[in-house]
């Protein structure tokens, strides 16, 4: 019987649900994106995040099936975003699944949202091959990850203070620009000179991989004081630097990354890979290293329903046959801790 997983993610401010079919793919996702409802406040509400997603999940259930031109009874397994996560916007998630999945008689999976980013490059045309080094690199996680197998993960590097894309929020509030942070400076930059200021590359001269860009978020916020007043050019030109000196610190502890497993496969996933910039400066990197750099398409790097349904049909062989009845999330979640799905339990 082909399987037909129902994925649901609701780990913060997006609302992401879909079908993945195990001899189709992906049949059908919805998204609907909470930023118009969080940006007055400069960042997300818990508390509204929770409700919304209460309001909008089971329409959006109703649109993929009809987009997937199924029913629920068509479906035969549901994956959810277990965490980590805000626990409100979890607990909405989780509870939606697991009703569903009792009512249907179907079996349930909490499936870890980092690994769903980690794995949402596989759902391209010419996917990496385990193993392969990751970049995890969104407004919560900045990690280097060694993927030796699906759920034997190993992890080279952590940040040691603020994301990359948590960097990206708050210089975006010094540089006055509105929530979120990422796309906005990424969009300022392009009219921008990232050599006017020299920007410091955070910890690239200390062994190991760790990261920490606190210190790169105070040094905008120094240099963005000298000027009085501050030029339209003026912030175009801080936001290319800013940006450039990210993206050249992640290639940076990525190369090292590579280099210390022994990989020529680098994937990089999450929110702030979707970043043009980053790209670049990665692919020639990776060139240099005659390595091959991964990606997802730009819609699946933000959180979705999508990673989240073909994370819970890889480990579908780790499902239990009947839904449990208790509903645990997990805000805080190490994702070398997650089970290891072997070759016979893919089999059976």
């Amino acid at each position: 019987m082909t399987e037909r997983i129902l994925g649901i993610e609701t780990s913060c401010d997006e609302t992401g649900v879909a079908i993945y079919d195990g001899e189709q793919g992906l049949l059908a996702e919805r998204l609907f994106s909470q930023i118009e409802l969080h940006k007055i406040y400069g960042g997300v509400i818990p508390e509204l995040a929770s409700r919304d997603h209460v309001t909008k999940l089971l329409p959006l259930i109703d649109e993929v099936l009809q987009d997937a031109k199924l029913r629920l009874s068509d479906l035969t397994a549901i994956s959810y975003t277990q965490g980590p996560g805000l626990v409100g916007a979890l607990m909405v998630g989780a509870t939606t699944a697991k009703s569903l999945g009792l009512a249907l008689d179907i079996p349930v999976m909490g499936v870890h949202h980092m690994e769903g980013h980690l794995l949402a490059p596989l759902l391209e045309d010419n996917p990496p091959q385990f193993p392969f080094v990751a970049l995890l690199v969104s407004g919560g996680h900045t990690q280097l990850i060694l993927a030796k197998a699906l759920g034997e993960y190993e992890l080279l590097g952590d940040t040691l203070d603020d994301a990359a894309g948590e960097a990206f929020d708050k210089t975006a509030k010094i540089l006055s620009l509105p929530y979120p942070g990422g796309p906005e400076i990424s969009k300022l930059a392009q009219s921008g000179n990232p050599e006017r200021f020299v920007f410091p590359l955070p910890m690239v001269n200390r062994p190991g991989c760790d990261f920490s860009f606190s210190g790169l978020k105070t040094f905008t916020a120094t240099l963005v004081n000298t000027f009085d007043p501050l030029t339209d050019q003026d912030r175009a030109d801080v936001a290319a630097g800013f940006e450039m000196a990210v993206a050249k610190t992640l290639s940076k502890k990525c190369e090292r990354a590579l280099k210390q497993a022994g990989c020529s496969q680098l994937v990089i996933a999450g929110g702030v890979s979707a970043n043009r910039k980053l790209r670049e400066v990665l692919s020639v990197m990776v060139k240099k290293q005659r390595a091959s750099l991964f990606y997802a398409r730009p819609s699946l790097c933000t959180d979705n329903g999508a990673m989240i349904a073909f994370a819970g049909f890889l480990r579908r062989a780790l499902m239990s046959k009947q839904p449990e009845l208790d509903i645990h999330v997990k805000p805080r979640w190490p994702l070398d801790l997650l089970k290891t799905v072997s070759a016979e339990s893919n089999a059976s």
